[in-house]
């Protein structure tokens, strides 16, 4: 098995589990328009697709641009004043971020979500000065899937991208992660939608469980 030295991770879906918190937010919302709230298993297999789509499936598809400006930024400012509130990371990561920081394996994560907000994340789940390197939208061009940012990531921890694991929990990460030469581990267990399956992006590896992560990587870093 290779021998890596670096482990990135994409963040929502991937390191971190944030569909609780989107989904608090939005069912507020909905509550106070007098809605009845969508169901958390829809909201989380939307959740990847960012704020536009899981506005349009709490309030209709064919939403205005107009109508969904404002509501964007409801949401938004209620997210950013608490983005970990009831959110965590996945099961099985912070024993996995143990083992990889006890073997002097350095881990970073490249993300599509924004600075201000990746960082304000990191910061409440006192994982700031863990993290070796964070790349997010800011710090390219192009977002995932291109892999721009991986390869930025791998510069900045002065690696070979080959060399590196990158795991996503979207078809855009591992896209992004095989443009840059790594070898990528699809993570299952994060936003999928119904009926897609993580085997079709044809990942180097793919975990069901986060729970399971911490055992495959110490055997892939064997």
């Amino acid at each position: 098995m290779p021998q890596f030295d670096a482990v990135l991770f994409d963040l929502d879906g991937t390191l971190l589990d944030t569909a609780p918190d989107f989904y608090a937010i939005l069912a507020q919302m909905q509550r106070q328009r007098g809605q009845t709230p969508v169901l958390f298993e829809e909201l989380r297999s939307c959740a990847s697709d960012g704020t536009g789509a899981m506005l349009k499936l709490a309030f209709g598809s064919e939403i205005s641009c107009e109508e969904l400006e404002p509501l964007a930024q409801e949401f938004l400012t209620q997210y950013e004043s608490a983005p970990v509130a009831q959110g965590e990371l996945f099961p099985g990561i912070a024993e996995l971020l143990r083992e990889l920081e006890s073997e002097s394996v350095p881990w970073g994560i490249v993300t599509n979500k924004p600075r201000y907000l990746s960082e304000r994340v990191l910061t409440d789940l006192n994982l700031s000065q863990r993290c070796a390197v964070l790349i997010c939208p800011e710090d390219v061009s192009k977002s995932k899937p291109s892999p721009e940012g991986l390869l930025r990531a791998a510069d900045q921890l002065a690696l070979d991208a080959r060399k590196c694991l990158y795991l996503g929990d979207h078809q855009r990460d591992i896209e992004a992660g095989r443009a840059a030469g790594m070898t990528t581990l699809a993570c299952a267990f994060g936003y999928l939608k119904p009926g897609e399956s993580a085997q079709d992006w044809q990942a180097d590896h793919l975990v069901e469980s986060s729970d399971a992560l911490p055992d495959l990587i110490r055997e892939l870093l064997a």
